[in-house]
């Protein structure tokens, strides 16, 4: 059986930008707090991982990017493609954006801010 996040109930409705230093629910939280550790889980137990991104008030591109583009880095562009899917029935335009960052993720992103 699939491990399934459902971002809105499990995380928040109102996704923020990309680093933690750019405010409260950023993509770097989510990946490092909820995502990964999912995503290890999944693979741990031999299942995949499903995202539900729908019930939410909106994604930022960079907040997308760091989530899933930074996961791929992290563990591998062909191991996401293989084990994660995605669902959004509210805007089915977001799996294809996702998509995109999961398979042009081939180097880490230098931090800007304060606390790079």
């Amino acid at each position: 059986m699939a491990i399934v996040i459902k971002v809105s109930e499990e995380f928040t409705k109102t996704p923020g930008a990309r680093h933690k230093t750019d405010g409260n629910f950023s993509g770097e939280q989510f990946l490092q707090e909820l995502l990964k550790p999912k995503y290890e889980a999944a693979i741990a137990g031999s299942t995949n991982l499903i995202v539900d991104l729908d019930g939410g008030y909106g994604y930022a591109t960079s907040f997308l990017e760091e989530s899933f583009g930074g996961l791929a880095r992290d563990v591998g562009i062909s191991d996401v493609q293989k084990n994660v899917s995605f669902v959004s029935e509210d805007e089915p335009g977001l799996v294809d954006e996702i998509e995109k960052y999961i398979a042009n993720a081939k180097n880490k992103l230098p931090k800007v801010g304060k606390n790079a």
